[in-house]
């Protein structure tokens, strides 16, 4: 399964590469390295539990990817996502991803609803990141 990830990986990265040609030099650069960067963060995420459940590229003047990664909740009890966090406090991207998830699931306990399957993330990589947590599947995308 991740090689197959990494497959489908190095080809988007091709393909990000001839997206990003029209892009100016500096913009361009930027651009590419932050999606490669990502790109080598999702095989991380799936060995903490993760699956990935799409994966699409945007192009546009500013290329981007967007990734979805489902698990179900009992994979990431509070424990284990602090320890995701401690042991990734130099990697700023997964660092994020799990800072993320605790966050919504302290705001989701605040609610006093019952968790709903499955733990969605989606990760849409472009000049600015944007991480979202869902619990549960979102009826408006």
């Amino acid at each position: 399964m991740i090689d197959k990830i990494k497959k489908v990986l190095q080809d988007a990265s091709e393909v990000i590469k001839d997206q990003t040609n029209a892009l100016g030099d500096g913009a361009k650069e930027r651009s590419f390295k932050l999606i490669e960067e990502w790109l080598q963060i999702f095989p991380r995420l799936e060995s903490y539990g993760f699956e990935t459940t799409s994966f699409s590229l945007g192009a546009a003047i500013s290329p981007s990817v967007e990734v979805e990664l489902t698990a179900p909740h009992g994979q990431f009890p509070m424990p284990k996502i602090q320890a995701i966090i401690e042991e990734n406090k130099k990697t700023s991207a997964i660092n994020t991803v799990f800072t993320t998830i605790r966050t919504a699931y302290q705001l989701h306990e605040k609610t006093t609803s019952p968790l709903r399957e499955p733990l969605i993330v989606k990760i849409r990589i472009r000049i600015s990141p944007e991480i979202k947590v869902f619990i549960g599947e979102p009826i408006i995308q």
